[in-house]
């Protein structure tokens, strides 16, 4: 009967984690509208992000900072309870919590970053903002 159940478990975890993984895969949907181009990301679904959309759709001016980064700074933080320090991938979202910043990674310097919480990613044409400087970005949730 212990096997019998124990079977029955490990089928059951067999089945179902392979669609939880698959639905966390598509996370949430964003559109990012710069100089008239669209790129989309995907946002990992954690207390930052569901923060940050809830500000949505959202225009903020974007500095161009260290040849590496777009950023805003928010006046008030947002929580950000998974933060660590961590590397980067070009295209990744972040959000810094000293300075209440929200980034978008567009270069690679190799630099591990304290306190970065992982909010998503860029799919692709990230490489857009070598060129901007200082520009204004909207953010908007796709439709499903």
């Amino acid at each position: 009967m212990l096997k019998l159940f124990i079977f029955c478990a490990s089928l059951l975890c067999f089945i179902a984690v392979p669609a939880i993984a698959a639905e966390a895969e598509k996370g949430i949907r964003v559109k990012i509208t710069v100089q008239g181009h669209v790129l989309k990301a995907t946002f990992i679904d954690n207390e930052t992000t569901r923060a940050l959309i809830a500000k949505f759709p959202l225009t903020v001016s974007m500095m161009d900072l260290y040849s590496r980064e777009m950023c805003y700074r928010f006046p008030d933080a947002l929580p950000a309870n998974e933060a660590s320090t961590s590397g980067y991938d070009v295209g990744d979202i972040v959000y810094w919590t000293p300075r209440h910043s929200f980034v978008i990674m567009y270069e690679q310097n190799g630099e591990r970053i304290s306190n970065l919480q992982k909010i998503g990613h860029i799919e692709s044409g990230v490489e857009i903002f070598r060129k901007t400087g200082d520009i204004d970005v909207t953010f908007e949730l796709v439709d499903n």
